[in-house]
């Protein structure tokens, strides 16, 4: 690893919010706030045989499309990545990393991805925000450049109820709390959830009417209000409690259930299995339309939301467990899979079993293009033709890409 500060010019952006360059030896060089196009001036942060991570010291030739940020923070802090590129360009640049995903890691020649869905608010679309504390309590991020934890003193991605809230809010240096979050819910429900290892309840002085819940490994408490939070998405409620997962621009979780009830071509006579079904987003559009339901999902938290939110169907199952146990267990050849795995994708072992069942259609909803790619050329390989790809922009400003596939049996 080297201290000399080095310039270089800029090729593309990469999955993860990185403008690659090549360094005079050929290695690849990836560096963060910076854009195709232009030179900059970088340092060396780590140095591997065949590329470099480097920090942005300098922008010394700014790329014409550069604009500048909207947050003091951005550079520093680690949430955002696109803020100095115009929305339409972000959207572009994702479409087109999206593609080299699929066929770089893929295999797929030309990968059928549709125009992306935007999102209708650039800024303040989140439902949830996470926050860490520092040292003397104040809310703050992880800064892009270390694991410490940054102190700000403003956030353009929250909803405005929640960023009229975070900033009121302090705490006793003393109290251990790995993360501190908030969530929006219908009606500007709003609840402050509290991780800790540590089984001991923090105390706290209340000025705000919100629900508080302390989350540790084996336990929930409600400390005020309630233990859950209503959701809706197409006008029907959700119950989310403090521990599930829910999609945290809300009204893109619309526009993709939208897009799974416009494509799947289902009946009374069809079987579906929703894997990953989490607190029952997509489960619940479909209980209706479809003659049975089968919801596997490994949260405790969100099998007990999936369960109310659905309870008026009678055609519903749900299984608590992990998909690559649970689908060698089920007895059931389903004409549909949804799955919605997390960024790490599908163990193989679930993706055999799919193959196994051989439904008819498989929708495949993504957090991470390149595991998308990965799983998409197993599923290719065993029989399956790619019909489709959607990217959906769920997170304006960063790197992230949503996208929904559907696979068709060949």
């Amino acid at each position: 690893m080297t201290s000399e500060l080095l310039i270089v010019k800029l090729e593309k952006l990469t999955y993860g919010g990185n403008a690659l360059g090549r360094l005079p030896d050929g290695r690849a060089v990836f560096v963060p706030f910076a854009l195709p196009g232009e030179t900059v001036r970088i340092h060396s942060v780590n140095e591997k045989r065949k590329y470099v991570r480097a920090d942005l010291v300098e922008v010394l030739e700014p790329a014409p499309e550069r604009i500048v940020p909207k947050c003091k923070h951005f550079g520093v802090c680690g949430g955002c990545h696109y803020q100095h590129l115009p929305y339409q360009a972000q959207l572009t640049t994702k479409t087109v990393i999206l593609c080299d995903q699929l066929r770089r890691i893929g295999k797929i020649e030309n990968p059928p991805v549709a125009p992306i869905i935007p999102s209708s608010t650039e800024w303040n679309y989140r439902n949830h925000v996470q926050f860490h504390l520092t040292r003397n309590g104040k809310l703050g991020y992880i800064d892009a450049h270390s694991r410490n934890v940054i102190p700000i003193s403003e956030c353009h991605l929250p909803e405005l109820p929640l960023n009229l809230l975070w900033p009121r809010l302090e705490f006793d240096p003393r109290l251990v709390l790995e993360r501190v979050s908030l969530r929006l819910g219908a009606d500007n429900e709003t609840m402050l959830v509290l991780e800790s290892e540590s089984p001991e309840t923090p105390e706290l002085e209340l000025e705000a009417n919100l629900s508080v819940v302390h989350i540790t490994d084996n336990d929930v408490v409600v400390l005020a209000g309630e233990d859950h939070l209503n959701m809706i998405v197409y006008n029907r409620l959700f119950h989310v409690s403090a521990a599930s997962f829910f999609q945290v621009n809300t009204e893109m979780a619309e526009k993709m259930a939208s897009h799974l009830l416009e494509h799947l071509r289902v009946s009374p006579a069809t079987t579906m299995l929703d894997v990953f079904c989490g607190v029952g987003l997509f489960s619940v559009f479909f209980a209706s339309r479809v003659g049975r339901l089968i919801g596997i999902e490994s949260s405790l938290s969100a099998c007990e939301d999936f369960a109310v939110n659905l309870d008026e169907f009678d055609t519903v199952e749900l299984y608590e467990a992990l998909a690559e146990d649970a689908l060698p267990a089920l007895d059931v050849n389903p004409d549909i899979i949804i799955v919605d795995p997390p960024r790490s994708g599908l163990e193989k072992r679930s993706l055999d079993e799919l193959l196994l069942r051989a439904p008819m259609e498989i929708a495949y909803v993504s957090c991470d293009p390149s595991t998308l790619a990965r799983d998409a050329a197993w599923l290719i390989a065993g029989g399956y033709r790619l019909v489709q790809v959607t990217p959906f922009d769920l997170f304006p400003q960063t790197f992230h890409i949503e996208s929904v596939s559907f696979f068709e049996k060949g």
